[in-house]
């Protein structure tokens, strides 16, 4: 079911206020259904495999929480095989063989495997992730085994989250489903305003510079250098408003019913180093690549060369993760090669002084990381490797950007786009959390945003960009 619907919006009133009319029990329960049903909207067969991981995932994390010795290692093998094979069947199976088969071509070999003609189950990456960690935390000794099947299925389940994140650990979700949460106000007020604004920049920012992206990226051959820089800064903040405001609505969402899910992102884009970046990006992904995969590879506790090369891999499995495509991996990659080049530059190429007025650096590298980010969502957005390097040339053939700029857009739109763009950076830079302590002012903020999501809100691109992932 999708966020930005109609069909969610009664959905939202009706379980929100069932779930204020229940006991406990019957709460869990309602929860529980209402994710099946959230899920099942968008193909019902898929629930299969949330059973079947979750079936596997509690009984591993009782038997692990009992187990000793190389027993409970072996549990949690066979709880992460289950979680990874599902991944790696539905969502890299396809590309695995699409190699293979290029590399068998050049021995004019064909490739012993069929291919599969099935669409990727919705979130999978995200629910699958958050299940492998609740068996990972038992192992670690973090976390007790959830002895109730029901609220270990809701903890996978939850449907605020299930499909696009956060992606939560047991220790901050899985006591909330323990409590009782009384209706208030305050929550109300806070999850709503975080709803609503999340709408916005669904609706309103990314659905819009959407229809300047699917024209320049679609087609990048038929545009000028201009153009397509122009669809690439778009874009920056499309895929932004798209993935944060979903995380806005699903913290609001959860909010109202008295839940706090984590935060997903803190103002990325004012970043002034590709760290900063990743510690306001996507948060609860970057620390789940982080304690799940860099810190047991060694982190930084182990030689330089082998730091470097555990923070490259990592970031090639993060790209990997949002797709299977080398687009993808090559993304992750320049994040990782960032990274370390950022870190030889400090280590051996540190400045005493800066050359810089203290005035200006700050702006200057904020505006230099951002630009890096935006080179790499090329590659995020491409249709192909050779879409990627036709945008890339274009945009850096600065004698061809030609006087005209293509877009479907008519000038007032594109202003529009424009304003809307500075609009939010003025937003997140001075008001980065909207106080709703004010009753009437949450009114008033609440009833506006609702009436320019329905009269300024684009309607023809509803898929969440992250969905696919």
């Amino acid at each position: 079911m999708l966020f930005n619907s109609l069909q969610f919006i009664f959905f939202f009133i009706v379980v929100t206020l069932a779930y204020f009319s229940l006991p406990h029990r019957g709460r869990i329960w309602l929860l529980l259904l209402a994710s099946c049903y959230f899920y099942a909207v968008f193909k019902p067969i898929y629930i299969l495999i949330l059973f079947v991981t979750i079936v596997v995932d509690y009984f591993a994390g009782i038997l692990i929480a009992d187990a000793t010795g190389k027993k409970r290692k072996w549990l949690l093998i066979l709880s992460l095989i289950t979680n990874i094979g599902f991944l790696a069947y539905f969502k890299y199976y396809n590309f695995l063989n699409t190699n293979l088969a290029i590399i068998l071509s050049k021995f004019d070999t064909p490739t012993p495997f069929a291919f599969l003609d099935f669409a990727l189950p919705i979130g999978l990456s995200f629910h699958t992730f958050q299940a492998m960690s609740y068996t990972i935390e038992v192992y670690r000794r973090n976390q007790k085994a959830e002895k109730d099947f029901i609220i270990y299925a809701l903890y996978v389940m939850f449907y605020p989250q299930l499909v696009a994140g956060p992606i939560e650990r047991p220790q901050n979700l899985l006591w909330q489903f323990h409590s009782y949460f009384k209706y208030d106000f305050g929550n109300l007020k806070e999850g709503l305003i975080r709803i609503a604004w999340g709408m916005f920049k669904k609706v309103v920012i990314a659905d819009r510079l959407a229809l300047m992206v699917d024209y320049c990226y679609d087609n990048p051959q038929d545009h000028n250098g201009l153009t397509l820089l122009i669809g690439t800064i778009f874009f920056t903040f499309q895929i932004y408003c798209d993935f944060s405001g979903y995380s806005d609505i699903a913290i609001g969402t959860a909010r109202v019913m008295g839940f706090k899910l984590m935060e997903n992102f803190d103002t990325p884009y004012f970043s002034t180093s590709i760290s900063e970046f990743w510690r306001r990006w996507h948060i609860s992904l970057s620390g789940w690549f982080r304690d799940y995969l860099y810190i047991p590879m060694g982190g930084n506790r182990v030689g330089e060369k082998r730091m470097y090369f555990n923070r490259f891999f990592v970031f090639m499995m993060s790209g990997l993760w949002h797709g299977a495509a080398w687009t993808f991996v090559i993304w992750g990659a320049l994040h990782g090669l960032y990274l370390i080049l950022a870190q030889i530059r400090d280590k051996y190429f540190k400045l005493k002084t800066s050359i810089l007025p203290r005035f200006l650096s700050k702006p200057i590298n904020l505006i230099f990381t951002f630009i890096l980010v935006m080179l790499t969502w090329v590659f995020f957005r491409a249709k192909g490797l050779t879409n990627a390097k036709i945008i890339l040339q274009k945009i850096f053939s600065f004698g061809n950007y030609g006087n005209t700029i293509h877009s479907p857009l008519n000038n007032v739109e594109m202003i529009f786009c424009w304003l809307l763009i500075a609009g939010l950076l003025l937003k997140e830079k001075f008001y980065k959390i909207i106080d709703t302590t004010n009753t009437p002012r949450f009114y008033l903020l609440f009833i506006v945003l609702m009436i320019v999501c329905y009269f300024f809100g684009v309607f023809e691109s509803n898929q969440f960009i992250y969905f696919q992932f």
